[in-house]
């Protein structure tokens, strides 16, 4: 619930720090006095569009804060947060801070890290529910009027919803194994004739790079194949370099003995012999590797060539050849297999539908049930608060079932009649401003347990009213604040006597300077202004004596 407020520099307000407790309090204070600018100051907090007149006269700058406390904090509220990654910790208060410059531009900031007041905007639901004059949100707004209905009736929502997620994922797969099959068989000539087109010449996975490598090592054989014959001439014949070298070896060999150094001279030309015999095995093995039959070359070449135009036809490297081939296998089959596979899926689309469907049946007709009991209810608030030509009715209407959804087949409006033989129309559309708040009023009593926003703000719901129709606001207040906290904006001496805190909103002037203030009263001071409400600008002691009678009842 809200439990601080800060404003500063907003219209009239200078400087302002409440305190609000549970329960209910109330807010009175003479016409123009300034109860307005609080609620536009909530407002910003609420993620309410920041007009740079609310800035007070002659300040750069106009700032709201309000702290928010919860023994759990609400669950949209804590999915929000953490959506919009701001951390808090469990227990720890909602403090939202909104800046407002006179030059145009605002700021926002949910326990001091920066938002934006679209997440404002979001969370407000939660925390805060205003009915005033112009309300077009809360239970006016028909969108909520559905979610309100269900918890009022204890809807099992939540398995309409899973059987809803379960239809949708069947009815995806079906659609998607029929597309994929229509897209195969629109294919499946083409799929055939690239896929004869690979089994022909059946790539295989590195082919590529050892035929490059092949062709690479022939075109070189051929660039050296002038320099290994001149080689080759060196080494055959009788008068080749290894030739000699082996005569005069053999020469050596017969005077060696003479001298060492000729023992020395013969082992190192028999070294020269053997490395020139190895150079010789060399190069006849790099001959032999460098050889190059031109019609094997052209062969290579061909190859090469057709798994290149391969690849580029299919927009692949050619070593994923051999996958395009087992894809286009895998479709093939799919075809083939796919009717018996969308038959399967048809029964499970089929079989998810019903349970949906029978779900959402019993859901409407529990919340055509609950309809009848709230319109019941609500019936019953009417007479007391001076609508007693009224009547209140709760719309239950099937949806086309291109329009059912997690939420049923069902559309879900409050309507109401202010006149006996008017026809029945939205809130909004029909009420009065003094009128909507008394029906709103209404249904929060008959929905009273059904939970909502942890604040509820009334703005004048006793306007135009007094006597035993304010005396039964009042109580309705009351009870409603019982169980959480309520703050209404009040004229009505009969309400403001039910309230368990009480504030007085005051305005003031000094010289070209006007202020607006509120302050907390005491039992005393509760006297005199419910007294002041009563009598007006004098106060008699009358209007006293009877300030204490209605203190005296609450």
């Amino acid at each position: 619930m809200l439990t601080r407020l800060a404003i500063r520099n907003i219209v009239l307000i200078e400087a302002l720090d409440l305190a609000f407790p549970g329960g209910l309090g109330v807010l009175t204070g003479e016409t123009g006095a300034g109860k307005s600018i609080l609620l536009d100051a909530l407002g910003l907090i609420l993620g309410n569009r920041a007009e740079t007149a609310l800035v007070r006269a002659g300040e750069d700058k106009a700032g709201v804060t309000a702290t928010f406390e919860f023994a759990q904090l609400p669950a949209g509220v804590r999915e929000a947060l953490d959506e919009a990654e701001v951390e808090i910790e469990p227990g720890e208060p909602l403090i939202i801070r909104r800046s407002v410059k006179a030059d145009g531009g605002s700021k926002a900031f949910v326990n001091d890290q920066p938002v934006g007041v679209a997440l404002l905007r979001e969370i407000a639901p939660a925390l805060v529910e205003l009915h005033g004059q112009h309300d077009d949100r809360g239970l006016v707004n028909p969108r909520g009027h559905r979610a309100l209905l269900d918890r009022y009736a204890g809807s099992d929502v939540a398995g309409v919803e899973a059987a809803w997620r379960g239809w949708q994922v069947a009815g995806a797969a079906l659609a998607g194994a029929r597309a994929s099959i229509e897209q195969a068989k629109a294919d499946q000539d083409l799929l055939i004739a690239h896929l004869a087109e690979l089994a022909a010449i059946e790539p295989q996975v590195g082919e590529e790079e050892a035929l490059a490598g092949a062709r690479a090592d022939m075109q070189k054989g051929e660039t050296l194949s002038g320099d290994l014959e001149e080689l080759r001439l060196l080494w055959d014949g009788s008068d080749s370099a290894l030739a000699t070298l082996r005569g005069a070896a053999r020469r050596l060999d017969r005077i060696a003995g003479e001298h060492a150094l000729l023992a020395e001279a013969l082992a190192a030309l028999d070294r020269a012999v053997i490395e020139a015999g190895e150079a010789e095995d060399k190069l006849q093995a790099a001959a032999d590797a460098l050889s190059h039959d031109p019609a094997e070359l052209d062969c290579i070449e061909t190859r090469l060539f057709e798994l290149r135009a391969l690849a580029r036809k299919h927009r692949c490297e050619a070593d994923e050849l051999p996958a395009r081939m087992r894809e286009m296998r895998a479709s093939l089959d799919a075809i083939e297999a796919g009717d018996a596979n969308i038959v399967e899926l048809e029964k499970a689309e089929r079989a998810a539908h019903e349970v949906y469907r029978a779900r959402a049946e019993a859901l409407h007709a529990a919340r055509v049930s609950a309809a009848l009991r709230l319109d019941e209810a609500v019936a019953g608030e009417l007479a007391p608060l001076k609508l007693d030509a009224a009547r209140f009715r709760t719309q239950v209407a099937g949806l086309p079932e291109e329009r059912w959804g997690p939420h049923g087949m069902d559309a879900v409006e409050f309507l109401i009649s202010t006149n006996p033989g008017a026809d029945f129309a939205p809130l909004n559309k029909i009420a009065s401003g003094g009128e909507l708040s008394r029906f709103i009023l209404a249904l929060k009593v008959a929905l009273a347990e059904q939970g909502g926003a942890a604040t509820v703000i009334f703005d004048e719901i006793d306007r135009g009213v007094g006597g035993a129709v304010a005396s039964a606001i009042g109580d309705r207040l009351a009870r409603l604040a019982s169980g959480g906290q309520l703050l209404a904006v009040t004229h009505s001496p009969q309400v403001a006597a039910r309230g368990g805190t009480h504030y007085v909103i005051h305005k003031s002037s000094e010289g070209t300077v006007t202020r607006t203030s509120v302050t907390l009263l005491d039992a005393a001071g509760r006297q005199e202004e419910i007294a002041r409400m009563l009598s007006g600008a004098e106060i008699t002691s009358e209007a006293r004596a009877q300030a204490d009678r209605l203190l005296e009842r609450v």
